[in-house]
């Protein structure tokens, strides 16, 4: 699906101005925090949580982020941690800045770039303990099929989690997604109840979905 684009903003192969934003908001709980709950009636504490379980990956254990975009997810990863962290994204500017900030909280000697499609990822069947994807699924052009993906290249036994902006928040958030889909930002999305019913079709186990304003937190763990 090619979506018209908003000058100026551009779309995510652009390195666009929103992703900077995004990635400030994050990077300053207090007055990010506060856009967050004024702009889309969400927690930002929820991603910090949830980011929180790269951290408690072993020591060999091996973990996808897709898309990383500029590294927002990496707050979850500890220096010295052991862990193989594969940042994956579309965009090599993406990778870029991952990388940097990789360097700031001193965990790059654990991270590997990698360009990817979600809908076609560049690896083997069952290779990773973990897979992240925060705010991610509502970029993709096709959501259900990265699911597909994502859940084929984790292990059985492996975790699944992240968040998306859904479909289905209300209508006080509909301006937002349409002009997000205008720039080229933002793809066909889902409702919490598709993003369900596609991680339950993959067969995947204890799949929960917790909302906060307009985004959804998801998790699922693969069966063996």
């Amino acid at each position: 699906m090619q979506l018209s684009r908003i000058p100026g903003l551009g779309g995510w192969d652009d390195d666009p101005l929103w992703a900077h934003f995004y990635d400030w908001t994050v990077e300053h709980p207090r007055l990010g925090g506060a856009v967050w709950r004024l702009g889309i009636q969400s927690d930002l504490q929820r991603l910090y949580d949830a980011a929180a379980e790269i951290g408690r990956q072993p020591a060999g254990a091996r973990i996808l982020d897709i898309p990383c975009g500029g590294g927002v997810a990496l707050r979850g990863l500890k220096p010295d941690q052991g862990v193989e962290y594969v940042a994956a994204d579309i965009a090599q500017s993406m990778l870029d800045r991952t990388l940097r900030a990789a360097e700031r909280r001193q965990v790059a000697d654990q991270v590997v770039p990698q360009l990817a499609d979600v809908g076609d990822l560049p690896f083997d069947d069952d290779a990773f303990d973990l897979v992240v994807s925060f705010t991610g699924l509502h970029c993709f052009p096709d959501p259900a099929r990265a699911v597909v993906e994502m859940v084929r290249v984790l292990k059985p036994g492996g975790v699944i989690t992240g968040s998306a902006l859904l479909n289905d928040s209300g209508l006080h958030h509909l301006p937002m997604r349409r002009v997000g889909r205008a720039a080229g930002l933002l793809g066909p999305g889902c409702t919490g109840d598709q993003l369900v019913s596609w991680l339950e079709g993959q067969r995947m186990a204890d799949v929960v979905l917790e909302r906060s304003g307009a985004i959804g937190y998801f998790r699922a763990v693969k069966r063996g």
